[in-house]
């Protein structure tokens, strides 16, 4: 009789833990670029278990050629990693996408160069080589910082190198690149390569654009709010954790991605840590008056069109309390 009651609630118990792996709301989130220390809070949040007791069975996909933003606006990913840039245009173009949080508090990104190039700010960028993608708004950035001192952006060469590393593009090709400090910056500390490097968001408060952000469709904002909720408060508890304990958060990462330099990620993550949150008063947190200001800039130059509305491309409602 008790080897039958054993059984049973052993039985039972198989139940409830299948009921409970059935229910689980499947959620898949795009990066937006190969795995880094920018995507960590997600991954401790799946190491540690935040989205399955939040009910969310969670799959993390690499981004395909077309973007992360394209597979949003197909229905095929629920949640994506993304730029305030790319949410600006892809609005633009009237595909519905919306900006539910801010991964880190402002930009970290700049223009780098190694020490020696005699590359201490915009204005020295007169007849120099510029490496990167060829994109319009790079373009934009580096003539209008030229203009503000005076320098004439016709006499930059503009040579496209793609995804090419720092330190060979400026070994070799070109004289300075547009980097994030938290990656490139960070791997120049521990490399020993000295650079000199000048932030966009010190040249111009307008630069200063949340980069990178989660974005989820219009569609799924409005039709399954609570879901975007769980996903969000198990979220920010992972970017939480990365914050508190960064050379834990590391460890979750290079398991992820063994294939990442270790000292770099152990800086990185440091360095980020005091970076999620920083002036905000919660994780995730976005301010209007910073989306404004850059969609204005943006419309000063072209690259918007000026009925965009910068209020409807994000929202802070879904994060926790």
């Amino acid at each position: 009789m008790m080897k039958s009651v054993r059984i049973l609630i052993l039985f039972s118990g198989v139940l409830a833990l299948f009921s409970c792996t059935r229910e689980a709301s499947r959620v898949t989130v795009v990066l937006d670029w190969t795995v880094n220390t920018n995507h960590t809070g997600l991954y401790a949040a799946l190491e540690k278990g935040y989205f399955r007791n939040a009910g969310l069975d969670v799959a993390v996909e690499s981004p395909p050629e077309s973007g992360a933003v394209g597979i949003l606006a197909a229905g095929k990913a629920d949640f994506a990693f993304s730029y305030q840039e790319e949410v600006s245009y892809a609005r633009a173009a009237g595909i519905p996408i919306v900006a539910v949080a801010a991964v880190i508090q402002h930009n970290t990104s700049g223009f780098a160069s190694r020490k020696g190039a005699g590359i201490t700010s915009p204005g020295d960028f007169e007849g120099k080589r510029y490496g990167g993608w060829g994109s319009p708004m790079e373009e934009a950035v580096i003539s209008a910082l030229m203009e503000k001192y005076g320098k004439d952006y016709e006499t930059l060469s503009n040579i496209a190198v793609g995804s090419m590393d720092f330190f060979v593009a400026t070994e070799r090709d070109v004289d300075f690149t547009w980097i994030f400090e938290g990656w490139d910056g960070v791997a120049a500390r521990v490399r020993g390569v000295e650079i000199d490097y000048i932030p966009l968001r010190e040249e111009d408060p307008a630069l200063d654009y949340y980069t990178p952000v989660v974005v989820t469709a219009e569609s799924l904002a409005a039709s399954e709010p609570d879901r975007i909720k769980k996903f969000l408060e198990a979220l920010s508890a992972g970017y939480r954790f990365a914050a508190e304990d960064p050379d834990a958060a590391a460890e979750i990462l290079l398991r992820q991605a063994p294939e990442l330099d270790r000292a770099i990620v152990v800086e990185s993550q440091r360095y980020l840590a005091g970076k999620y949150i920083d002036d905000a008063l919660r994780w995730g947190e976005m301010d209007a008056a910073r989306w404004e200001r850059f969609a204005r800039w943006m419309i000063d130059r072209g690259l918007l069109d000026g009925g965009f509305d910068p209020g409807a491309a994000f929202t802070n409602e879904f994060l926790p309390k």
